[in-house]
Parts: structure tokens; sequence; C-alpha cells
């Protein structure tokens, strides 16, 4: 019987569904509940024609309709390999989704990324970013924006706060894996107090104009003397709750125990074609862990 409730033609084309159903509600299901981390890649959301008819009202509604979605059709492509071994990390990745850089077009493209951590853990970083090298074709991505883990209600980021996930990214410029590196939501005292002390310095700082209409004149001001890019974003503190991330899981593998998940961090990357500014591709790569209560 088809989803609908009525029959499904009887042949080739109505094995085909019941087997892609059954691999969608065993398969998959069966993966994630042994599975103790999945990695997630949406591929390039800039094709998804679902996505377009919809227009998500938010950056933090994208992200998990995206997640559903890829979550929808990795399950329906599980591979029978796949289960006889079942791996520990899932990699969820739709292969014709992603639109990888070859060579000859890379210096003809920018390719920029924002991190948003849910964990004080400052070592995703450096795995965030080879994710998304290897997911492109690229040796290194041209700026990365940090979007440090939100805090608890009360408490101010500072400069301590801040220092051990930049110290993450000054690594990573000394390796050539990123060549710019850039803030969130830093006022003018402590982009001041992270200019100075840090060795890498800030190419750019994000300012969410939800909270402020206009730029403040004297972190403009500061921006210009030493040459920071002030750039605007609308994200929220958090771009996917625990919660949301859980609902897609639930929506889209049927995981019984998904209140055991937990996003660790959010890569959201853009290729942007140089000559004409148009973005070629955008997407994001998520990663969770199973925290078993």
């Amino acid at each position: 019987w088809g989803r609908g409730g009525g029959p499904v033609p009887a042949g080739k084309a109505g094995s085909a569904m019941s087997g892609c159903e059954m691999m969608q509600m065993e398969g998959g299901k069966q993966l994630f509940a042994q599975a103790s981390a999945v990695s997630i890649h949406t591929g390039n959301i800039v094709n998804w024609s679902r996505l377009k008819k919809k227009c998500p009202t938010s950056p933090s509604e994208e992200l998990q309709d995206c997640i559903r979605e890829t979550l929808e059709k990795w399950c329906s492509q599980v591979s029978p390999e796949l289960l006889k071994e079942p791996p520990a990390t899932l990699e969820c990745t739709i292969t014709q989704d992603v639109d990888s850089i070859s060579p000859e077009e890379r210096e003809e493209l920018k390719v920029s990324a924002k991190l948003f951590l849910s964990d004080p853990d400052s070592s995703g970083i450096k795995d965030a970013v080879k994710k998304a090298c290897s997911a492109l074709s690229v040796s290194q991505l041209d700026s990365v924006i940090i979007a440090p883990p939100p805090l608890e209600d009360g408490a101010s980021l500072s400069l301590s706060h801040l220092q051990p996930y930049w110290e993450e990214l000054e690594t990573l410029v000394q390796s050539q894996s990123i060549v710019a590196i850039g803030t969130s939501d830093l006022d003018k005292v402590l982009l001041e107090q992270l200019y100075q002390w840090a060795q890498v310095k800030p190419s750019s700082n994000q300012v969410n104009l939800a909270s402020c209409c206009v730029m403040p004149p004297e972190l403009t001001a500061y921006a210009k003397e030493y040459d920071i890019q002030l750039l605007t974003h609308s994200d929220p503190k958090e771009l996917i709750p625990m919660l949301s991330f859980q609902e897609a899981v639930i929506a889209s593998v049927q995981d019984n125990l998904a209140y055991e998940w937990i996003t660790k961090w959010v890569l959201r990357y853009s290729v942007i074609v140089k000559s004409r500014g148009i973005i070629k591709s955008k997407g994001y790569l998520v990663y969770a862990k199973r925290i078993r209560y």
C-alpha cells in the first residue's frame, strides 16, 4: 500500500517503492539507533527547489529543513553494506547534491564560512574546517567567522572566553587551511581587546542589525582605523537549538531516542563568484553526538 493508503501497482516500480520504504524505516533507523555521532552535509542548497518554494522565515528554520531533507534522502539511499558493519559515526551526505570545486575554477571563487559552536570544546573548529575543505575539494577556506557557544543567562562575552577559539583559528591560518578570520557580535571594546592580543588580527566583525539598527559610531571608527570589515547578519545566537535538531531527527529517521542527540557545531559555507558577486553554492555541515543517559 502507498503512503496515501491506495494500492501500489504491482511489478518492478511497486517492489522498488516498498524496498525504499523499508530501507527508510528500518535501515536508517537501525543505523541511527547504533550510532554515537553523525556528520551531516546538505550539499548545495541553492539548487533545492523545495526550499525555493517554501522560503524559510529564518536561518534556523532553513537549517532545520535542510537537516530533515538531507536525512530523509540519505535514509532512502542507505547501502545494505553499511548495515553489515554499522559505523560509530554516520556520514550523511547526498553525493549528487555536493558541488565540489575544481582546481581550474578555484581562483575565480571565494569560499567563506561561518562556524557556530554549541560546545565549549575548541577542538571542533579544526574538525569543522577540515570537513568543509574535504567536502568542497579545496585546500583552504578564504574566510571563517567564528560564533562562540551561547553563554549562560546573565554572562557576558569576554576576551578570556574568546581566546581558546581564536588560538585554534590562528593555528589553522598558520597551517594555511584558512586565509582570513573574523568575529561576530563584538562591541568596540571587545574588538579592540581581541585585536591588541591576537597574533592573527580579525579581518572582519559581523554585527546583528536586530540588536542595533545603526552601526555604533565608535565601532565604525575603530574598524576603519584598523582595516576591519564590518558586516551585517541576522543569525540568532544559537543557530539550531537542541530541540529543533532533535525534531528534525524524529521527522526524518523516526529515532525514538532523538532526545539523546546534541549538536556540537554547524558550519555554513558559501561559494561566491568573485567577478559577478553571485552565490554559486551554499550549504551546511552539522556534527552531532549522542549522549546516552
